[in-house]
């Protein structure tokens, strides 16, 4: 019951999309933690350090989830035309994803791919989800190849590892807008979600706006200190002090 109403309270929160985003745009993942310490949340929320990103960037968006789990097999004996006939008919009834049709600006994929070894994300299918507005994921597992690809098109990703294997004997999709557990946290479709070279962490709707407040108390607080450094040193001052 009580997941039916965290859930609920986040549908129901969907009118505020644009209010939250512009609250936590400017924030790092360290005001963010703060953030959430200074309104009682110090034991949740970061999820854990092994998730991490490919290449150092930031997001902030809205968590859409989905969940994803092992193939049971067995592994088809076929040979190479039906193996290819075989696989389209995997991505189509097996492993496919309901979501992508979805998303809109602003949404972040977190994908429970339950620490699967697993390629389920690479440089064609991420490049699509960003034209729809999907601002970069977040994965428990390996989840991401072609990653000289994705580096080079620039679509962040936080993950585990990475992986080489394509989706066919080693995944199947399994729900969509569920809560989803990624490094520990607890991750439901509506949270807020903060990414960048210091990890991920999952803001509950229910506290967003109240956890914005005193991250942008501690992101106000520690741009002044700093700029009175800057000047100090003679530096020219930038946007991370300004």
């Amino acid at each position: 019951m009580a997941q039916e109403n965290f859930v609920e309270e986040n549908v129901e929160a969907k009118d505020d999309r644009d209010e939250i985003l512009e609250l936590f745009k400017d924030l790092r993942v360290t005001d963010v933690r703060d953030g959430m310490d200074w309104v009682g949340y110090h034991g949740y929320g970061t999820v854990h350090h092994s998730i991490k990103p490919l290449w150092r960037t930031k997001i902030v968006g809205i968590a859409r989830t989905a969940r994803y789990m092992p193939f049971e097999g067995p592994v088809p004996n076929k040979t190479h035309d039906d193996y290819t006939a075989w696989a389209k008919w995997y991505y189509k009834e097996v492993c496919y994803d309901p979501w992508h049709a979805d998303l809109v600006d602003g949404d972040i994929m977190v994908m429970d791919v339950s620490g699967c070894d697993v390629g389920i994300l690479g440089s064609n299918n991420t490049l699509a989800a960003l034209k729809a507005g999907c601002r970069g994921y977040i994965t428990n597992g390996g989840g991401i190849r072609d990653t000289d690809e994705v580096i080079m098109q620039k679509i962040p990703v936080w993950s585990k590892f990475v992986s080489q294997g394509m989706d066919q004997t080693r995944i199947r999709f399994d729900s969509k807008d569920v809560p989803v557990a990624i490094g520990g946290v607890a991750i439901y479709p509506g949270d807020v979600i903060v990414a960048d070279g210091d990890g991920v962490i999952a803001v509950p709707r229910k506290i967003a706006r109240e956890v914005a407040t005193f991250a942008h108390q501690e992101l106000t607080g520690d741009k002044a200190g700093r700029k009175r450094l800057y000047e100090a040193l003679g530096w020219e001052l930038d946007e991370t002090v300004l």
